[in-house]
């Protein structure tokens, strides 16, 4: 269902969804910073690839309520109700964590993991459905950019109150957060329209699985994606565990946690404004994703040269400041040519279970390296992260290279067809 208007009739459209995931943003660094801080207290930084398996677990349970709800009750009503489902588990875990139940820590990490996935990915499959690849090329910049507005002044919020309300009490305006954006994400599905699925795909229950059997596009974004979060995953762990060792103290972990990720968003907001508008416009595809994992291999090495809390936290700000920004608006674009089953279930498998399910087993592999590298001693031990990342890096730029390659080529035939 793509849009037939020109360029300012997606403009309202484009405002709603894009002040949607301002707001689901923002309350996610109400519940990043703080989930991150006080798993750290309750378990420590060597079991923190458990809490990235359970995100994994979470967003399978999540994905598989999501097949059934799109098959029985459509889009909008699924992320309507996806997104309320979420502010009564956050709330729920507001009131566990307060009376000190242990489990709570780990659940409340998990949670987070699995529902923002699921949820903006069900807005970038509004949005593949109802912009044009030419509309996609000038709006996804700024509706990231917007969403990273959100994520700027949750950052930044989180660490001016966490020293006020203490970290338990922005687990809150997490939950409270989801209410506004559930509303502009209802007004979007307005704006837009509501995409439906073609006689042959109706009645679908599952996550269409299939997909992935028949085209071998789908399965190289799906290692794309494995090979991204891989990176992800080991700077991530690296960054945390040099952070609770320079900041042993809750609250102040949770202000510098927040202060960070403010910064980090505010670099991928330039990025996502300015940067990727003009890039995806004037840039062709073939040169912008292939430097981005150039740029990461190049920041893994300075992490492993030389460690320490800023090269761990450079590293780690670089990365999501392009996964935000120019990698996502650029990677929505790969399936703007396909079915809706295609943008709605085997997107929701790639992009939501793809993102944690890769987190997961790629932070369990690292705990196992971890583990085996303790026998010889520090120096290997740190290195594990920093050596994965590079050699992920250079099987990201393989494999990106390809669904480039895939992607153009199915452009050119259905301009053919035209």
């Amino acid at each position: 269902m793509k849009s037939n208007k020109n360029l300012l009739d997606a403009v309202p459209f484009a405002i709603a969804i894009a002040l949607s995931a301002g707001f689901l943003l923002c309350g996610y660094e109400f519940i990043r910073s703080p989930s991150s801080s006080i798993y750290l207290e309750v378990y420590g930084k060597e079991k923190l690839p458990y809490a990235m398996l359970g995100g994994s677990i979470f967003t399978i349970i999540f994905l598989y309520g999501y097949g059934w709800l799109i098959t029985f009750i459509g889009a909008r009503r699924t992320l309507l109700v996806t997104s309320l489902f979420s502010f009564l588990v956050i709330a729920g875990c507001y009131l566990t964590v307060q009376s000190g139940i242990k489990i709570s820590a780990w659940i409340l990490y998990s949670f987070r993991e699995a529902y923002i996935v699921v949820i903006i990915e069900q807005y970038w499959s509004l949005i593949n459905s109802v912009l044009r690849e030419d509309q996609a090329k000038k709006f996804n910049g700024p509706i990231t950019g917007v969403g990273s507005l959100g994520a700027i002044a949750g950052g930044f919020a989180v660490g001016y109150l966490a020293s006020k309300i203490h970290t338990e009490g922005l687990i809150l305006l997490a939950s409270a957060s989801l209410l506004p954006s559930a509303l502009f994400s209802e007004i979007a599905y307005r704006l837009g329209g509501e995409p439906a699925p073609s006689v042959e795909e109706k009645g679908k229950k599952s996550l269409a699985i299939k997909l992935f059997r028949d085209s071998s596009y789908l399965r190289r974004i799906a290692l794309l994606i494995f090979l991204t979060q891989i990176v992800s995953t080991v700077l991530d762990i690296r960054f945390s565990g040099l952070v609770q060792d320079a900041f042993p103290i809750k609250d102040e972990r949770t202000a510098f946690f927040g202060t960070f990720y403010a910064r980090l968003n505010l670099t991928a907001g330039v990025l996502q404004f300015i940067v990727a508008p003009i890039l995806l416009s004037f840039v062709r595809f073939r040169y912008i994703h292939p430097a981005i994992p150039i740029i990461h291999l190049i920041s893994a090495t300075v992490l492993l040269v030389k460690p320490s809390l800023f090269t761990g936290g450079l590293a780690y700000l670089v990365f999501k400041a392009f996964d935000y920004s120019i990698f996502r608006a650029g990677k929505e674009i790969f399936y703007m040519p396909l079915s809706f089953d295609s943008r709605y279930r085997a997107k929701e498998v790639i992009d939501a279970f793809g993102y944690r399910a890769s987190k997961g087993i790629s932070a369990g592999l690292t705990s196992l390296a971890t583990a085996i590298s303790n026998f010889f001693g520090y120096v290997l031990l740190y290195a594990v992260y920093p050596i994965t990342a590079m050699v992920s890096a250079v099987l990201w730029f393989v494999t990106v290279t390809t669904v480039v390659r895939q992607h153009d080529k199915m452009i050119n035939q259905s301009e053919q067809l035209k």
